[in-house]
């Protein structure tokens, strides 16, 4: 029986919590499944309840994780329109914005080694994520004449590229890698670099 009174229903998300307070704190393989029950308040046989093992309880702390990922980044797309250029922009904040507010779904996406095809629920949710940085690539790369146009998919796997690395290095506290500059500043100053390079902004703007 719990120990804390859980309700079944949510003693379920009650470990998903405790796993995301140890992956926070440990990272995904620094803990045991008897300590996310410990941490939720429950007997280790709890856990087995509701999750084969560790794996598959960051799995749904990943799954979860998308799922707010992916709402941020929708409303971070139409906050920006109906410039198709600060839809694009305010996406690549909406990462960084993700990572410093939800660190621990962040590592349990991004740094488990859970890959988004362990289930059909996490596959989907990962894809409309992403998504949603490569349709704003998409409307975006409308306005470079067809000739000098790089894939879509090409273009949203740079701005990811670039906002992941903005995160892994400086927003994370990374031993060795402080920048003088702040993380939000390096993204913005990046983007507007890249788009700039693909003529989307002007070169004095």
């Amino acid at each position: 029986m719990p120990k804390r009174g859980y309700h079944h229903g949510n003693l379920r998300q009650a470990l998903v919590d405790a796993s995301l307070n140890l992956i926070e704190a440990k990272g995904p393989t620094g803990f045991t499944l008897s300590e996310a029950a410990r941490e939720a308040g429950v007997t280790p046989a709890a856990v087995y309840r509701h999750f084969e093992g560790r794996e598959d309880l960051i799995a749904e702390a990943a799954f979860q994780g998308y799922e707010i990922f992916g709402d941020l980044m929708e409303h971070a797309y139409g906050t920006g329109q109906p410039s198709d250029l600060a839809a694009f922009e305010a996406t690549g904040r909406a990462y960084l914005a993700f990572a410093r507010k939800y660190p621990g779904h962040y590592v349990a996406m991004f740094e488990s080694g859970i890959s988004i095809q362990r289930t059909p629920e996490l596959n989907a949710a990962a894809s409309r994520a992403m998504g949603v940085l490569e349709q704003a690539a998409v409307k975006l790369s409308q306005h470079i004449p067809a000739d000098k146009r790089p894939p879509p998919q090409m273009f949203s796997a740079h701005i990811w590229a670039m906002s992941h690395g903005v995160v892994e290095l400086f927003a994370r506290g990374s031993p060795g890698t402080k920048s003088p500059f702040p993380p939000e500043d390096l993204l913005e100053s990046g983007i507007g670099i890249y788009l700039r390079g693909l003529g989307l902004i002007a070169p004095d703007h």
